[in-house]
């Protein structure tokens, strides 16, 4: 028996030997993986602010004449037309005023008609010398200056009339009257307008948001940028709980200069709000269509790679061999990295597959399918299970 065994282990190594020999002769293929083709496009240049909704007009209701508020006439919080009668001042003092005033007028008046048939007959007498030049000078001065208290006292009725129509108190907009500011039975206006409410419209509604001027000055001076211009440019709102606004607005407003307190440039867009759903104060995320990103390219987020000289892709060159390129992203689209510098038209982007490459060998390129790469992400926990057996077998061995 001891004579036989060195021939055994002889035998046995041939055999390994002649095994392994097969295995080195016959090389593995080269790995099969998922590339898309890099092509140049454009893209909106998107960017998500943070607004908040303001009334489209806002004006205040003030008392204009002093006096003694009667009544509030419209219901607190209701829609109201512009012209509609909101308060009532105690018109009393108003109308005495008035008749004051007409009185004044009417004196005026008398004064004038006697100052001018003074005046006349000045006129008819001076060229037979029955009066002097000087008498004839001060009738028609006379006559002149009741003339001018007419029109005094005409404008002084005037006004009373104004001020007695100021005693109703009118919406000066339609839209949406507030809370009343003041009670009836205080004295309003009393050395100052005093405020009564407020009307604010809220169809449509202002969006009121800002862009730092860094970050916009970046994109302007940028080659592949178009900016967008007021009055065309769609904004999308997003509400609190995450729902995105049906109606979309339109940016209509861009400030020429930077707000030095916050160095932001402040915009604002129109949000239509017929339906009266959104509330003037709210705070809103803005997706803002700021312009266009042209000649750049779009690659799913799986195939980009990170390391410490930053992202890159890998591609298939023309030799058929994998290759490395630096890429410059600059958000994201859909889902998909915005690649602005380092891919070419035509290049082959690989996808899926990745990991098993390297650099400089060869690999098979085959047109990727986005369902393969959840099937295969779904595979790569199965590893660890098949491997659960094999480890609870060898905890069994011993026990045997």
């Amino acid at each position: 028996m001891r004579l036989h065994r060195p021939l055994l282990l002889a035998c046995s190594l041939l055999a390994l030997t002649a095994c392994g020999g097969k295995e080195q002769a016959g090389a593995p293929p080269p790995p099969e993986v998922g590339v898309i083709e890099a092509k140049p496009q454009t893209v909106p240049l998107t960017r998500d602010l943070v607004g908040r909704l303001s009334p489209y007009r806002s004006a205040d209701v003030r008392a204009r004449v002093a006096g003694v508020l009667q009544r509030r006439v419209y219901q607190e919080g209701s829609d109201v037309r512009e012209g509609q009668v909101l308060f009532e001042i105690d018109p009393a003092p108003l109308q005495a005023k008035l008749g004051v005033a007409r009185g004044q007028l009417a004196q005026a008046e008398a004064s004038y008609a006697n100052a001018r048939s003074s005046a006349e007959r000045a006129r008819q007498l001076a060229p037979q010398k029955f009066v002097s030049q000087n008498d004839l000078d001060n009738a028609i001065s006379a006559e002149r200056t009741a003339a001018a208290a007419v029109e005094s006292a005409r404008a002084a009725v005037r006004t009373a009339e104004i001020d007695l129509g100021y005693a109703k108190v009118t919406a000066p907009i339609s839209g949406r009257a507030g809370k009343q500011q003041v009670t009836e039975g205080a004295l309003v206006g009393q050395g100052e307008a005093t405020l009564l409410t407020t009307v604010d419209q809220l169809d449509p509604l202002y969006a009121n948001f800002s862009i730092n001027s860094n970050e916009l000055a970046q994109l302007r001076a940028a080659a592949n940028v178009s900016l967008a211009g007021t009055g065309n440019t769609p904004v999308q709102v997003v509400l609190a709980n995450g729902e995105v606004y049906p109606e979309a607005g339109t940016l209509d407003f861009s400030d020429t200069s930077v707000d030095p307190a916050t160095g932001a440039v402040t915009m604002r867009a129109v949000v239509p709000n017929q339906g009266l759903t959104l509330f003037p104060g709210s705070f809103v995320t803005l997706k803002a269509k700021l312009g266009e990103l042209r000649d750049v390219y779009l690659v799913p987020q799986e195939a980009v790679l990170r390391d410490a000289n930053g992202p890159y892709v890998r591609v298939i060159g023309g030799d058929g061999n994998v290759q490395r390129k630096n890429v410059t992203t600059g958000g994201v689209q859909d889902g998909q990295w915005i690649v602005s510098t380092g891919l070419a038209a035509g290049d082959k982007v690989i996808v899926s597959g990745v990991q098993k490459v390297k650099e400089g060998a060869p690999a098979t390129a085959t047109p990727w399918q986005p369902g393969a790469d959840g099937q295969a992400a779904g595979a790569a926990p199965a590893q660890p299970q098949a491997q659960q057996p094999a480890d609870e077998a060898a905890k069994s061995e011993p026990a045997e």
